[in-house]
């Protein structure tokens, strides 16, 4: 296969995979991502579908994008429409589960799927994600660590989206725990050489 298809195919699927991990956290009722707690209350509140809030939340992160000097790749938009599009359709697909441990499969295989998931789209180079953009382009802005910034601006998004009526919980925890350490071991093993 070509490199350019590989990497087109591999971020096509990488922000499906993405999306079919949130709709499992969130099937899973045990607490969703953090900016996921932002896009259920917005959902709640103003009655769109939670993948049309997610474009539009998407949307709104790239406006952020231009005072701080932040440039788009071909994968920072597609992540903003297949993420969208994709999330409806699996929450339309994937039943909402009853007893603790089906609970906590369907959040695990999320979280897990979630970092392979980032891990492919990250590793084809075409461009961050509209929040992982925000998060470098104030840490370049502000001469903060990334740490403190990404720290500030999930705080932020986890809070707004709990009083909105999103779902904050164990999932939300243990997401963030875990996705670093394993998209850390996931990257390798998803990057694309853009060139030998």
């Amino acid at each position: 296969m070509p490199r350019r298809t590989r990497r087109l195919t591999q971020l096509v699927l990488g922000l499906a995979g993405y999306a079919v991990s949130m709709a499992l956290m969130v099937r899973a009722g045990l607490g969703s991502m953090p900016w996921d707690v932002l896009h259920q209350g917005l959902a709640l509140r103003t009655g769109l579908s939670f993948g049309t809030v997610t474009v539009l939340v998407g949307g709104l992160v790239l406006l952020l994008w231009i005072p701080l000097r932040e440039r788009p790749g071909i994968g920072t938009v597609a992540n903003v429409v297949v993420i969208g599009a994709t999330v409806d359709v699996a929450l339309a697909v994937i039943p909402v589960v009853d007893g603790l441990g089906a609970r906590i499969a369907l959040a695990v295989t999320g979280i897990v799927l979630n970092a392979a998931a980032t891990a492919a789209y990250i590793g084809v180079g075409l461009g961050p994600g509209p929040r992982d953009g925000l998060m470098t382009g104030f840490a370049a802005r502000t001469g903060r660590s990334v740490r403190l910034v990404r720290t500030t601006i999930e705080v932020v998004v986890v809070l707004t989206g709990w009083l909105l009526g999103g779902t904050f919980g164990l999932v939300t925890v243990a997401y963030a725990l875990a996705v670093g350490p394993l998209v850390q071991w996931f990257l390798p093993r998803c990057t694309v050489r853009v060139r030998d």
